[in-house]
């Protein structure tokens, strides 16, 4: 027999744009996306939120819920980088960029470059990072949001069905150098997951949603 795995949640946020409780994600997130140091936690009843939110952030970090759910997750780690994508259409004009986790600052911004779509743009945003890493010595771990791109630096092969043209040579040619510097070289960065729904929107994102 199969339970229903439907959850009610509330969001505590001690700090954001707005403080309160809130009942559903899209609320929460509203208030702590692109936040800097917001505070908030899921809880699984009204009156342990209430109480939470009666009291401070860090008596409740890393904390358990009632039914036994760990609801903490840990914040991003830094210093490290984020990389994300914003393209017009699918596919569209592309841009990528790369900047530093915890001071928003741009590393890098590539484009715009033409019949691109995310996927490709994160992809490269990945490997340009971890060429950037390498040349500065640095084993920062580099955030994205996109599991299909990270998947393809892992497997060193961008395994995209964008068809190419006239018009998005240049691109191909960036897709090409980058599978080639995987194939040849090795790295220490983490490439890890983004977790939009409990840290926020990435912080190199275009802000174009």
């Amino acid at each position: 027999m199969t339970q229903s795995k439907s959850i009610t949640r509330y969001y505590v946020v001690w700090k954001g744009r707005k403080t309160g409780i809130f009942s559903s994600w899209p609320e929460a997130e509203a208030q702590v996306k692109g936040h800097v140091g917001a505070q908030f936690k899921a809880f699984d009843r009204l009156d342990e939120a209430r109480r939470a939110f009666a009291g401070e952030y860090e008596h409740y970090k890393g904390q358990k819920a009632s039914q036994g759910r760990l609801l903490e997750v840990p914040p991003p780690i830094t210093p490290s980088y984020c990389v994300d994508a914003a393209c017009s259409g699918n596919p569209g004009l592309l841009e990528y960029r790369c900047v530093d986790t915890a001071t928003g600052e741009e590393i890098f911004h590539r484009g715009p470059f033409e019949q691109g779509t995310n996927n490709v743009g994160e992809f490269l945003a990945i490997v340009e990072a971890l060429i950037w890493c390498q040349a500065q010595g640095r084993a920062w771990p580099i955030y994205s949001d996109s599991v299909n791109a990270l998947a393809w630096v892992r497997a060193k092969k961008a395994r995209t069905h964008l068809i190419r043209t006239p018009e998005n040579a240049k691109l191909f040619e960036r897709i090409a150098l980058a599978e080639a510097w995987l194939r040849s070289n090795t790295y220490p960065n983490l490439l890890l997951k983004w977790q939009t729904e409990h840290w926020g929107e990435n912080p190199a994102d275009f802000g174009r949603k």
